[in-house]
């Protein structure tokens, strides 16, 4: 799954009950001993109270392993008129031991009928015995109880017919509803089950270890469409004008990954080089858009199946464009469902940023088809395992497939992103435990996704990149169709070498040695799984410490914290117990050669073959780590950048401007050092560090503006404006050059305007009048267009116009930058209005509800309107999205992570606390109050420093 803006147990089995049944690649472990009947028949009272009062036989969250499902047979009739829908379904079920009931996941179904067939039933056609059910919400659990004992190592088969509503929401079995270019509103039904709601769709067993094989069948209208996750094998013709599609039986997969669609879009199609067929789906009037999406589907499934070397197991890949959807996508196997602006692309508004980001998330559902779909992570602590591995592949398979795109450069913000989150205290790590499904879904967090990708990425860099495919290749191999864990991801990585099996790094790796899990590194034995299991199971993010004296580099390793000095009371019990085994690299003046060093303890030594005039860690920024240099070794790098920055390479620059910035956060540099960084800017060629060190200028103005210091806030746009004046000045008003000269094009120009430039006012005043004048046919350069529409946005008669246009878009990407264009109005009843329709949901849609609070809790106007919307109307927002969603904890952070004043802190707190009091509480809420404490800090101890320096630039 990609969000759009997009928790240990080293061994889950370890001191659990843990069995396999003589089945292929079926292993059911439970964090839980396990109840028997027998226990619930002695004492009923131990258990929980069932909605009709009767004891439930289970009280745990997890399911028991005494009973796996097998097979579906699901039947499933949405009705797009009344918006609800009848189905019905036949379980295979295996008994492991004997019991007198099944507990299945289910939630928010009428069940009409359950029956239970033996095989001897079926064989001699007897009657089914019919079930009790028993219904548990609180676990959102029933219990089939059966009137005989069901006896062990027996298949028995488990009919049930049930009926619900399509959800409201964007989770299980929902509606969701388009426009077409006449203005008619069309509904469709859409299913999206990850993590935890699948019950919602129909009654099953809903974690990931019990893996089944579906059988799906769906009746609709003539004039719709339906998809699932196989081909349809043939259609029945019913009375009443309704027809009944037959599907393929899956592979055996987990039921997070079913999926089936009604709907009336249209297709393109193609067929990859091994005869998979790829159709992309969109609604009618947007079939246009579709194409881009075809063309990178083609070439990265063809991709992936050569890296993996393992052919795509289905015959078809769907991929829908949804109206409404929560997430970015989802990897349902063979039928994946996206948001419309992550799939489609319209060369007149889409921008280069546009294509970059559909084709990221495109590259990071179809690696899911291998990393989740084909092995699937054994619970959701692990589910790093998928996202981490989807997200690190985007970066292999977009850079091979995309050269142009040069997505290795944008992979750098994917890793600096995830710092912020991790050098506070309130992270977790990697792998964490998730009981409950506001749990679960609170896992799938910038941790999980771009700390797992980066982790990832640091070790294909230790291991080489061909090592590296050759271990995860064997993982997918080994743990096809099955489930695996942290444990087994390293054991397949790591393999003892010969003496002579080193590579030029200094590595070696080989296939003699399977039963340990060591790689030998320049002469030395390193042990995986421990070295992995300081990354994974543990939070935080190591900070190297650097001294030079000589020829000798004295290393040290702390835990970075953002917003924690070291003369702080409780910074040295924060960092008790702390110790990564960090892969070093590093370069000198004296010569472009890389070394390495791994990095296990807490200081170390290294002696530099020759004198240099300085020395920088973190080659291309591919570790996992922040560095500092003490003593001379930051005035010695700035000296080089002003010298001739050149001789460092641009990920370097980068990664010099992120960590020097990062420090001064954490005590470590004083922030004028940190600026005096960013002086050779004025020199720097590199879009990607140019970007960086803009953008740390850029939040400092906002920041300004925000708490309303205006000789601050006005000293720094002269700044700005007069030291990066000859770059702004160069920018074209076009769509010329690679995509990284758009984005800096883009965040320049946007800037300009911002600090109101007239040159660029005028410009972009000039190119909204004429597009204005053309009935919005004019086109205009798509990296500028949201630069245009905000400018244009400032006047009554724009904003209005914007709005109207906006409704009439068939563009989501068009769709975006207007939004974003009418939230930087600087009136508040304007703000108020696009709340209010973001909250109805019909002409601004509930799903882009939170990217608008956070555009508008931005700015100075609207930031104080958001928060106070978000706490007066937090019941309301809670029921249109769920405590654990994705929406919320956006909503959350983007009207409040701002914050830097003490009374903002003490407002947001007691809002916390009357949550919690309700029995309401996210992990977010902490994540929140330590950001705005580091903001408070922040201005405390550099806001005269940054007065300082700027007075003594103007």
């Amino acid at each position: 799954m990609v969000h759009s803006h997009r928790k240990l147990i080293f061994n889950v089995c370890v001191g659990f009950y843990c069995t396999a049944i003589i089945l292929p690649k079926i292993c059911i472990c439970s964090r839980f001993s396990m109840p028997s009947s027998d226990q619930f028949n002695q004492d009923p009272g131990a258990f929980p109270e069932a909605t009709n009062g009767e004891p439930f036989p289970w009280h745990e969250l997890r399911l028991p392993n005494t009973v796996i499902p097998l097979h579906y047979d699901l039947f499933v009739h949405p009705n797009l008129t009344s918006l609800d829908f009848v189905a019905s379904e036949k379980i295979e079920v295996l008994v492991r031991d004997a019991t007198q009931f099944i507990i299945l996941h289910s939630k928010d179904h009428e069940i009409m009928n359950a029956t239970l067939h033996s095989e001897e039933d079926l064989r001699y056609r007897k009657p089914g015995r019919q079930l009790d059910v028993l219904s548990y919400p609180a676990h959102e659990q029933i219990a089939l109880l059966v009137p005989e004992k069901l006896m062990a190592d027996l298949k028995y088969y488990v009919a049930i017919d049930f009926q619900g509503k399509l959800a409201d929401g964007f989770e299980g079995f929902y509606k969701s509803t388009y426009r077409t270019l006449g203005g008619e509103i069309r509904t469709i039904a859409v299913t999206d089950f990850e993590p935890t709601e699948a019950r919602m769709a129909f009654p099953c067993f809903d974690e990931p270890l019990f893996k089944a094989n579906f059988s799906i069948k769906i009746r609709r209208e003539s004039r719709h469409i339906a998809l699932s996750n196989m081909p349809k094998v043939k259609t029945i013709e019913l009375e009443g004008d309704l027809l009944e599609d037959h599907f393929e039986t899956t592979v055996k997969m987990s039921t997070y990954l079913v999926a089936y669609i009604v709907c009336d879009f249209k297709s393109v199609s193609g067929t990859t080089s091994s005869g998979v067929k790829v159709s992309i789906y969109a609604s009618p009037d947007k079939w246009s858009q579709t194409h881009y999406a075809l063309e990178a589907s083609l070439k990265l499934l063809d991709f992936y199946e050569s890296y993996f070397d393992i052919y795509y197991p289905l015959p078809k890949l769907d991929l829908v464009a949804i109206p409404d959807f929560g997430a970015g996508a989802m990897e349902n196997w063979g039928l994946i469902t996206y948001k419309e602006t992550s799939l489609l692309f319209d060369p007149k508004t889409s921008s280069a940023f546009d294509k970059l980001w559909v084709t990221r998330v495109i590259a990071h559902e179809l690696a899911h088809q291998w990393f989740g779909n084909l092995v699937t992570m054994e619970w959701w602590n692990d589910i790093w395992l998928n996202e981490g591995f989807a997200k690190y592949m985007e970066l292999i398979s977009v850079n091979a497939t995309y050269p142009a795109l040069q997505f290795d450069n944008y992979f750098l913000e994917v890793c600096f992103e995830v710092i912020k989150r991790d050098s506070l205290n309130s992270s977790h790590p990697i792998s964490n435990q998730a009981k409950t499904p506001t749990e679960i879904q609170e896992m799938f967090d910038t941790i999980s996704y771009n700390k797992g990708a980066c982790i990832l990425n640091m070790f294909k860099d230790f291991l080489s990149e061909e090592k590296f495919r050759k271990g995860i290749i064997h993982y997918l191999k080994k743990f096809s169709y099955g489930n695996a864990k942290n444990d087994d991801l390293w054991n397949s990585m790591s393999n003892g070498c010969l003496e002579g099996d080193f590579t030029s790094g200094g590595f070696c790796y080989s296939d003699s040695k399977r039963t340990r899990s060591t790689l030998t590194f320049q002469g030395e034995d390193v042990e995986v799984k421990e070295m992995m299991a300081t990354w994974t199971l543990q939070k935080g993010i190591a900070l190297v410490v650097v001294e030079r004296e000589g020829r000798a580099l004295r290393l040290r390793q702390e835990r970075f914290l953002s917003g924690v000095f070291k003369e702080d009371p409780g910074w040295r019990v924060l960092q008790e117990r702390y110790l990564w085994h960090i892969p070093l690299t590093y370069t000198t003046s004296s010569s472009n050669v890389i070394h390495r060093h791994i990095l296990k303890s807490k200081t170390d030594v290294l002696d530099l073959p020759e004198d240099t005039s300085w020395v920088k860690f973190n080659v291309n920024s591919n570790g996992y780590y922040i560095v500092h240099y003490e003593g001379q070794g930051w005035d010695q790098l700035i000296q080089q950048l002003n010298q001739n920055h050149t001789l460092l390479r641009p990920k370097d620059r980068t990664s010099l401007i992120h960590d020097a910035f990062q420090l001064v956060s954490a005590g470590r540099l004083t922030l004028d050092k940190a600026l005096d960084l960013t002086r050779y800017l004025q020199h720097e060629t590199s879009s990607l560090a140019l970007l960086k060190g803009l953008r740390y200028l850029e939040l400092f103005y906002h920041t300004m503006d925000r708490r309303n210091i205006s000789d601050v806030t006005e000293n720094l746009k002269h700044y700005l404006l007069r030291y990066f004046k000859p770059v702004i000045d160069t920018q074209s008003w076009s769509d010329e050059g690679s995509v990284w000269d758009s984005m800096l094009r883009s965040t320049l120009l946007k800037l300009a305007c911002d600090l109101n430039h007239a040159p660029c006012i005028q410009k972009a005043t000039d190119l909204f009048s004429q597009w204005m004048e053309s009935s919005g046919k004019l086109n205009i350069p798509t990296d500028v267009l949201k630069i245009v529409y905000s400018v244009g946005a400032q006047t009554t008669s724009g904003w209005n116009y914007l709005l109207e246009q906006y409704e009439l878009s068939m563009s989501g990407a068009e769709k975006n930058k207007i939004l974003y264009a009418l939230s930087t109005s600087k009136h508040q009843e304007k703000l108020m209005k696009l709340i209010e329709l973001g909250m109805e949901g019909k002409i601004i849609k509930t799903q882009d509800l939170a990217s608008l609070l956070h555009a508008i809790a931005r700015s100075p106007k609207g930031q104080k309107l958001a928060w106070n919307f978000v706490r007066e109307n937090w019941t309301h927002i809670l029921k249109k999205f769920g405590l654990g969603s994705f929406d919320v904890r956006i909503i959350i952070s983007g009207t409040t992570s701002h914050f830097s004043s003490k009374d903002e802190l003490q407002e947001v707190k007691l809002f916390f606390d009357s949550l919690k009091a309700q029995g309401l509480h996210l992990d977010i809420f902490q994540t929140v109050l330590e950001t705005i404490s580091k903001n408070i800090k922040w201005l405390e101890k550099n806001l005269p420093t940054l007065r300082t320096w700027l007075l003594a630039r103007t």
